[in-house]
């Protein structure tokens, strides 16, 4: 928290006081540390800074330009899973030699795209994609660089919703297939395979799953290179966590240890995809609360934003921290639900919380929602997309602006017949 703070009671973002942001551009927004981002970067490239590693923000967790442009400014390259998110890299700045587009489902449009731009690499779920890959690498005269996805089939022990290396689920190809891979892959004529990818979830607090998934991954590597394909690479993927509650995360150094201990002696070059690390715990929302419902059972705090905004608790039961804005600190705390107002039971931002208490116009705070929440948010009940604020110093600027209804209207078309 130490780019979130309080000043005479009152939470700030660097050196900017949330009330003023309120004030200003209104409620709800999601509000962004640089500083924070910054030194999460640092942290990481500093940890593996003796191993040969390329870090790649996977640009999901967060999409704003801003944000891609700050980290490219760090000098993160990109991972991308769609032609949205490729053309949002390239506009923030990120060189195309630099990107890595994976994703289970990418169509012969996108694989144009990409290889038009001439991306670093594929990262390449499946045998059909290899061969789209290669027809739409030849068709244009050029060779599209590849490495498998590999599933490992190793337990995340994170939430079933955003595990993604058992062999149950889409991604990847099983372990047992590589070699056919490979060999398929030689024979084609316009992609070259120079190495191996996995990714086996987000939001990992272990590193055990990381240490058998890395141990199979250099296995595999090696038995490959001993069948003589000439890998060049190993992408070890992201999903490093990050302390929403009472968790507790693992450090950057605990993490380059597995790395370094795993893979770090394979003399092959390696990356990794951090998104929610990078900027989860830099970003809050920040709401106001409309109403106080008391009841025989249950006290409501019903603030102004709701899940639209922030899917994370109804979605993956995620838990935020919440803090007062201001004032209320020393008061006795009585437990709450914070809801929104959409029309659906669902709609919670934080459940049985002990709050102090509040009124109608207080500010509330839910924080580490940098990663997963302005990205993931919609217009559902038609409540348009809330701004985004980005806060370095004492400076500040909307880096998106709070849509409007009338330009969700917009977005319709009435046919003739109904005119």
């Amino acid at each position: 928290m130490t780019h979130f703070h309080r000043r005479s009671d009152v939470l700030h973002v660097e050196d900017v006081a949330l009330p003023v942001l309120a004030d200003q551009v209104g409620t709800p927004a999601y509000v962004y540390s640089a500083a924070a981002i910054r030194s999460r970067y640092t942290a990481l490239s500093e940890a593996l800074a003796d191993l040969d590693v390329s870090i790649h923000y996977a640009v999901k967790a967060n999409s704003n330009q801003a944000v891609i442009k700050l980290l490219g400014g760090m000098g993160a390259g990109a991972d991308v899973v769609s032609a949205g998110e490729l053309a949002r890299a390239l506009a923030a700045g990120i060189p195309a030699d630099q990107i890595v587009f994976a994703g289970v489902g990418k169509t012969k449009d996108e694989i144009r795209q990409a290889i038009d731009a001439d991306i670093h690499l594929f990262s390449v779920e499946s045998q059909p994609e290899l061969e789209a890959i290669s027809q739409v690498a030849a068709s244009v005269g050029k060779s599209a660089r590849v490495a498998l996805r590999v599933n490992p089939d190793v337990d995340a022990k994170t939430h079933a919703k955003i595990t993604t290396g058992k062999a149950e689920n889409k991604f990847g190809v099983e372990i047992g297939f590589a070699a056919d891979f490979f060999t398929r892959a030689a024979a084609l004529p316009a992609v070259r395979a120079v190495g191996l990818s996995m990714h086996i979830g987000s939001q990992l607090l272990d590193l055990l799953p990381y240490e058998a998934a890395y141990t199979r991954m250099a296995d595999l590597a090696r038995d490959l290179m001993r069948k003589g394909h000439a890998l060049e690479l190993l992408d070890l993927g992201g999903g490093l966590g990050i302390e929403y509650g009472a968790d507790k995360a693992p450090t950057p150094k605990d993490y380059a240890d597995v790395v370094r201990r795993t893979v770090g002696g394979l003399g092959l070059k390696l990356a990794i995809e951090p998104g929610r690390w990078m900027v989860g715990a830099a970003g809050l929302l920040l709401t106001r609360v409309v109403y106080v419902k008391e009841g025989s059972a249950k006290r409501f705090v019903i603030v102004d934003g709701a899940m639209n905004d922030l899917i994370r608790p109804t979605l993956y039961e995620a838990e935020h921290r919440v803090e007062l804005v201001s004032g209320a600190s020393e008061t006795a705390q009585r437990p709450a639900d914070l809801v929104g107002p959409i029309c659906e039971t669902g709609d919670y931002l934080a459940r049985n919380r002990d709050l102090p208490l509040v009124n109608a116009g207080d500010l509330i705070a839910f924080l580490d929602a940098g990663a997963y929440g302005a990205v993931m948010s919609s217009t559902y009940n038609s409540r348009p997309l809330v701004p985004e604020i980005l806060v370095d110093g004492a400076k500040w600027a909307v880096i998106r602006e709070r849509e409007t209804v009338a330009h969700l209207i917009a977005r319709d078309t009435v046919p003739e017949w109904l005119v």
